[in-house]
């Protein structure tokens, strides 16, 4: 096998992690604690529902509880890393998709809302065009509707700016 498609080795901690994500996913694993629950309760006269009784379930839930975050957490992160790189290679392949897109997630929070301002906006202008199935880039849909609204005002004889330059290609 050649360095360039060269797999890396999986850690003896993350193989433990992944099989514990897939076993505690499971439908065994969810029928193995409803089985458990109810062997506990049932057991409750037999230890006349002392503290000890409650200690138990307390202690086994509060345990597995801790260790359920970090083990979804660990699951959910390597999810998400997967599907952003997902979408940023449909992006980077998609000759009409702004580039501008990739890695967004990196990004400020104060920079993810300016662009969902964007957003929006281009969601107002798409609400204007009369095709359905008419897509654009923030820059492209802004261009369009400026010219639009030009001929729009000229048609009626009311002046407009459209001095703008057509949109850079992203």
């Amino acid at each position: 096998m050649s360095k360039k498609h060269k797999i890396k080795r999986v850690t003896l901690i993350e193989r433990f992690a992944n099989a514990a994500t897939v076993a505690t996913g499971s439908s065994a694993a969810f029928i193995i604690a409803t089985l458990v629950i109810i062997v506990w309760a049932v057991t409750g006269p037999i230890f006349k529902y002392s503290d000890t009784w409650q200690l138990v379930i307390n202690t086994g839930t509060t345990i597995i509880t801790f260790l359920m975050v970090f083990l979804i957490q660990k699951a959910q992160n390597k999810d998400s890393k997967a599907v952003h790189l997902k979408l940023n290679e449909l992006i980077a392949s998609h000759e009409g998709a702004s580039n501008r897109m990739v890695n967004i997630e990196d990004l400020s929070e104060e920079e993810i809302e300016q662009i969902h301002k964007y957003y929006v906006r281009l969601s107002d202008l798409a609400k204007k065009e009369d095709d359905l199935g008419c897509t654009h880039t923030i820059d492209a849909a802004e261009f369009n509707q400026r010219n639009k609204t030009a001929r729009r005002h000229k048609n009626s004889g009311t002046k407009n700016d459209t001095s703008s330059n057509s949109p850079k290609s992203n």
